[in-house]
């Protein structure tokens, strides 16, 4: 075949794949579902004109405190609030959300992942200060209110019922600090990409007052009796999940219920369980490196301790990794050593410097028990919407907030796989890829190249044929590029480029 037929298949193939790819489509392997940046093109919550990813960012760690006084507080005999954060709120906050059908037939609902939080709640129809999209509970034939006398309704906070009783099972609850919902408990089926599960309780939620409002619902993956991997029997207490780049606005990651086709070999570390704080999950972070420096820090900053909720916990709801004073104060005036200043603020981020010497910026590693978190640059730090400016993604919990949790947040587990195994009591880390649809057809028309031009030529540098297919992931703009670049070095470089950015 020769060399202008050879082009014009590989770059017909590459546009056609292109063309058909939805990347809002849900993954084709069944146990998936499709986690979506809240911000990201698949989401209903994304602006008109988003914002460039630097200044989402920002703006999203800015909300971080409310989280973690959530999280802070978050003792079973004191709950008076719920991370349903919501509206505006959630937004700011910078989760990510799922794709669920709750009802019969199935009503389509984007759903906020949080790994905190037990109950799940969705607004439903009639709802007073809820946002315009909600539950339509008399379009459901399977839907129906749960009342006093139901097991259930004793699980839930801020209780109404005086007494185990046919009267609706209604509760209220405080969170965000300035806002307040009431809800009725109910049971629907639930469908999760191919699973249904019936007869899965939630709160209806029927008014809120406040600043923020619910959008279309929380999914809570916590650890207590309301969660979905309790009231399931399908997953055996095992999930995971990749959360995609904030920059990778037109893709998603992947949460994979149930241990089939989890990772076959990753390293783990201990699971920790808190009976004052059930629902959260806690690891020992055993130190700190910046560079080749493991961080003097005293152990008892790291100690897991249930009376005082003292430890470290993975959380899918914060912006960026949070730790007590001390432990940041350590980490960062390490990290100045090692770096060229002068330093600057920049929102939450109090350790800012000229981008052009982020190439010696040192990497940081969390060391858990059992295994190391070694962050890769994206994950450890942010840039300014001019692109002039580098910070340390990371910082200490805002005061009055926090004074014994460190929280390793979803900035820094990007493009990792978690494996949360609740019933062997351990927690899987590991580097992955969060796979997209558009890196899958990537892979094919790599193979489909090389059949096409032949083993022989696809392998050696007779033919001086080299073929890259690569994606680059541009932080201006969070712009997603797929690049196909064939270089002929008696021909010079051909270059088809497709792209695409909001």
């Amino acid at each position: 075949m020769d060399l202008a037929t050879t082009t014009f298949l590989l770059f017909s193939l590459l546009t056609s794949a292109t063309q058909a790819l939805d990347p809002c489509a849900s993954p084709s392997d069944g146990s998936d579902l499709s986690v979506i940046p809240i911000y990201g093109k698949c989401s209903p919550f994304t602006p008109p004109k988003p914002d460039s990813w630097a200044n989402t960012i920002i703006n999203m760690a800015s909300r971080d405190p409310q989280r973690l006084q959530y999280l802070s507080t978050l003792v079973t005999q004191k709950i008076t609030s719920a991370p349903i954060a919501s509206g505006q709120q959630t937004l700011n906050i910078g989760n990510y959300v799922v794709r669920v059908k709750l009802g019969t037939p199935g009503q389509l609902m984007f759903m906020v992942l949080d790994t905190s939080h037990d109950a799940s709640w969705v607004p439903c129809s009639g709802c007073i200060g809820c946002s315009t999209t909600t539950f339509l509970t008399n379009a459901s034939t399977s839907f129906g209110l749960m009342d006093c006398s139901m097991p259930q309704c004793s699980q839930v906070s801020g209780l109404s019922c005086q007494s185990t009783t046919s009267t609706p099972c209604s509760f209220s609850q405080f969170y965000g600090g300035d806002s307040s919902f009431s809800a009725t408990l109910a049971q629907d089926s639930l469908r999760l990409s191919n699973d249904t599960i019936p007869n899965f309780a939630f709160g209806c939620v029927n008014s809120v007052t406040g600043k923020s409002v619910p959008p279309q619902g929380l999914l809570g993956l916590g650890r207590g009796p309301l969660s979905l991997l309790s009231q399931s029997g399908l997953y055996s207490n095992v999930f995971s999940y990749c959360l995609p780049s904030f920059k990778s606005y037109y893709f998603s990651g992947s949460l994979k219920l149930g241990p089939a086709g989890q990772p076959k070999s990753i390293k783990t570390t201990a699971l920790l369980r808190n009976p004052h704080r059930p629902s959260l999950y806690y690891v020992n972070l055993t130190g700190v490196s910046v560079g080749r420096i493991l961080i003097p820090i005293d152990k008892e900053l790291f100690s897991f301790d249930p009376n005082s909720g003292a430890g470290t916990i993975i959380d899918s709801g914060t912006v960026i990794t949070r730790f007590t004073q001390p432990v940041y104060d350590a980490i960062r005036d390490e990290f100045r050593k090692q770096m060229k200043g002068p330093f600057s603020t920049l929102g939450a981020f109090d350790t800012c410097f000229a981008a052009t010497n982020e190439d010696v910026a040192p990497t940081i590693v969390f060391h858990l028990e059992g295994l190391d978190m070694r962050l890769p640059m994206e994950n450890s730090y942010i840039h300014s919407s001019a692109g002039t400016i580098a910070c340390l993604a990371m910082a200490a919990a805002p005061d009055n907030v926090n004074s014994v949790l460190n929280v390793i947040a979803n900035l820094q587990q990007q493009n990792y796989r978690i494996v949360f195994d609740v019933a062997n009591s351990r927690v899987g880390i590991a580097q992955y890829l969060c796979r997209t649809q558009l890196d899958i057809i990537g892979r094919r028309l790599y193979l489909f190249i090389g059949l096409l031009v032949g083993p022989s030529s696809w392998v050696g540098s007779k033919a001086g044929l080299r073929v890259c297919i690569e994606f680059n992931r541009r932080t201006k703009r969070a712009q997603e590029t797929l690049s196909l670049r064939l270089n002929y070095p008696w021909a010079g470089p051909i270059h088809k480029q497709f792209s695409e950015s909001p």
